[in-house]
């Protein structure tokens, strides 16, 4: 597993994954298509501080941090759990010491993830501030003093 900055080389396999996530998880409602997740990622690779992973040379996941945000984490099926995540994670929290997200409500397996981490539940919404109207959680993490 290689670890890296993402690329304008990147957008195809980012938007892939995010497209592909989001075509899989039943409770997200189909929102862009396609060549629009790749209009958005081209926007996120170049206004953003974006980290792949990789394997082989494939693009197996990505995260994206805006400042403190973290908008944009996703992990192809078969890196999930390879400790990838963990990875790009612990690499974000090095260039800052204090992060923040939204999950949904309904991504118990993304909130375990994030409660190992270190991220504390700051609030939950009924998700009427979101795009999929899916009820939310802002996620905190702050470095140790």
């Amino acid at each position: 597993m290689i670890l890296r900055q993402a690329t304008g080389a990147d957008v195809n396999a980012t938007a892939k994954i995010l497209g592909d996530w989001c075509e899989e998880t039943p409770y997200i409602p189909p929102l862009h298509t396609r060549e629009e997740d790749r209009g958005f990622m081209q926007k996120v690779i170049d206004t953003q501080d974006v980290l792949v992973t990789e394997t082989n040379g494939d693009v197996q996941g990505f995260i994206a941090r805006d400042q403190t945000e973290i908008g944009q984490f996703y992990l192809a099926p078969g890196a999930r759990g390879q400790g990838a995540g963990t990875a790009m994670m612990a690499e974000m929290k090095t260039r800052s010491d204090q992060l923040w997200l939204w999950c949904f409500q309904a991504n118990t397996e993304a909130r375990r993830f994030y409660d190992r981490q270190g991220f504390v539940m700051d609030h939950m919404t009924d998700g009427v501030g979101n795009e999929e109207n899916l009820p939310d959680i802002r996620y905190v993490w702050r470095a140790k003093s």
